[in-house]
């Protein structure tokens, strides 16, 4: 029989490791918002496409975070893995379809050969964004490994790839605007979409 005095501090590390995350979702999901309405204003100003695709990406992980804190209010993992796998299929579902849409948007970036004017306010944005996203896809892997929640865990690795697609923009704005390399901007957005449907995959094989 389980000693009552180690499941007292099982269940008290779970309600920290539970609180922890929720926090980081939290953060996400404020941080996210502020995304989306900066990048797409910036997007739409400056005809960027790689801006309002990293909105819209924004977006997505807003909603892939209210899927990690409705997990994360449920019952833990090993008592009802029904739970867990709807969330993972959830996160799958948003991972595909920013993959998607993310091909969509280089294919028609690289024909119609849009060449976005420069924007500061989006290139800072972007700067400080790679920074934010590392923190909290850093503080999200612990907590969910920890807690051994794989849809908290998968959406660490969304918010890593959130801040990799920050970074390829940020250097596509750079080089479209010292180079004039229009065609950074649609690319970055194909590379992304490739290791976002990967991910989809992942997680929608659970």
């Amino acid at each position: 029989m389980d000693d009552p005095s180690t499941l007292e501090r099982d269940q008290a590390r779970r309600q920290r490791l539970e609180g922890q995350g929720r926090w980081w979702e939290y953060g996400t999901t404020l941080w996210n918002s502020l995304e989306a309405v900066v990048t797409i204003g910036a997007g739409l100003a400056a005809h960027s496409l790689g801006l309002v695709a990293f909105g819209l990406d924004s977006c997505i992980e807003v909603f892939a975070s209210l899927v990690v804190l409705w997990h994360l209010g449920g019952a833990a993992e090993e008592e009802d893995p029904a739970r867990a796998h709807r969330a993972m299929r959830l996160i799958g579902g948003a991972f595909a379809a920013l993959g998607v849409y993310l091909i969509v948007d280089c294919i028609h970036g690289f024909a119609a050969r849009n060449r976005p004017e420069s924007s500061p306010i989006g290139m800072a944005f972007m700067a400080v964004t790679v920074g934010v996203m590392f923190v909290l896809a850093w503080g999200k892997r612990r907590t969910g490994v920890e807690l051994g929640n794989r849809p908290l865990v998968a959406n660490a690795s969304m918010t890593l790839l959130d801040g990799c697609l920050a970074a390829a923009i940020f250097a596509a704005l750079i080089l479209d605007a010292v180079a004039g390399w229009w065609w950074t901007d649609p690319l970055a957005a194909g590379l992304v979409a490739i290791v976002a449907l990967n991910e989809a995959r992942r997680s929608w094989a659970g």
